[in-house]
């Protein structure tokens, strides 16, 4: 098995090109997924063939994510320097009524949230618009659509936006500060709890480091044990590479737009070589 996971952030949207604006890079990748006979799968069905849950995946499949959660995910915007931004979800469903639902029948997404209400309004006040758009009353309808996961960002991302310090002595900016049980708990149990509340009675199920930022307490003792009893299955970071049967459960890789790839052409090349 080898699946490559994309991965997206909505609220990087500066100007209309594709290096900078991560709508516009969907829209073109999607119809590149198309165009080399890929298939895309939802992202816990990486996950569960990988824990050997289901039947192995066949080659050629791809799997896409996004972080952070902002209502770009699933709502359009009038942005003031791109003008009318097409949302994840609504570029998800121009690319189903260009190509029909048979073309990609597991269309799908896994948005990574960041749980915490007052760390959303303070990060949309002061990283995004500071027009609202950082919500959570579309994670439910996003869900029921099918062609969402909502799974866990963390309470806060331990963004540097918050107080510092924060909680349990917790330095804000770097995720690798949670190395104890109280603050893995504040930021990673806290969360499940609330995003299971909007989701219930599904639950979330896969967790993602913020920043990418690791500590071996979390990755090595707290996600082992405290993580298989909070119903995680496992977690994901960067790492630039396909998972595979013998990646690490707790760190999972991906490609990150903008970040190891940044054109068409990029995508093209990684997606020949590591499906």
């Amino acid at each position: 098995m080898r699946v490559p996971v994309l991965t997206y952030h909505a609220g990087i949207i500066n100007g209309t090109d594709y290096l900078g604006n991560d709508h516009v890079a969907l829209a073109e990748d999607l119809a590149l997924i198309q165009r080399l006979g890929l298939r895309i799968v939802p992202l816990q069905e990486v996950v569960d063939a990988f824990l050997e849950r289901r039947d192995p995946l066949p080659s050629g499949c791809v799997a896409l994510s996004c972080d952070d959660g902002t209502d770009y995910d699933y709502r359009d915007l009038d942005h003031p320097v791109a003008g009318p931004v097409r949302s994840f979800h609504n570029l998800m469903t121009d690319f189903q009524f260009r190509h029909g639902h048979a073309a990609q029948p597991g269309l799908h997404m896994t948005a990574f949230v960041v749980a915490s209400p007052e760390a959303r309004q303070r990060m949309d006040e002061r990283c995004l618009q500071d027009c609202g758009n950082y919500s959570d009353d579309w994670w439910r309808p996003a869900f029921l659509s099918g062609r969402w996961a909502i799974e866990n960002h963390g309470w806060d991302h331990n963004h540097p936006e918050l107080d510092d310090p924060g909680p349990h002595g917790i330095r804000r900016g770097d995720f690798a500060n949670i190395d104890n049980v109280e603050k893995a708990d504040y930021e990673i149990a806290q969360a499940r709890d609330y995003i299971d509340q909007h989701l219930s009675p599904s639950r979330s199920r896969l967790f993602c480091y913020p920043f990418g930022h690791v500590s071996d307490y979390l990755h090595d003792d707290y996600l082992p044990g405290r993580g298989v009893e909070l119903g995680l299955d496992a977690a994901f970071c960067d790492g630039a590479e396909p998972v595979t049967l013998s990646s690490d459960r707790w760190l999972l890789p991906r490609y990150i737009c903008g970040w190891h790839w940044k054109s068409p052409g990029e995508l093209e090349q990684l997606l020949r070589t590591a499906g």
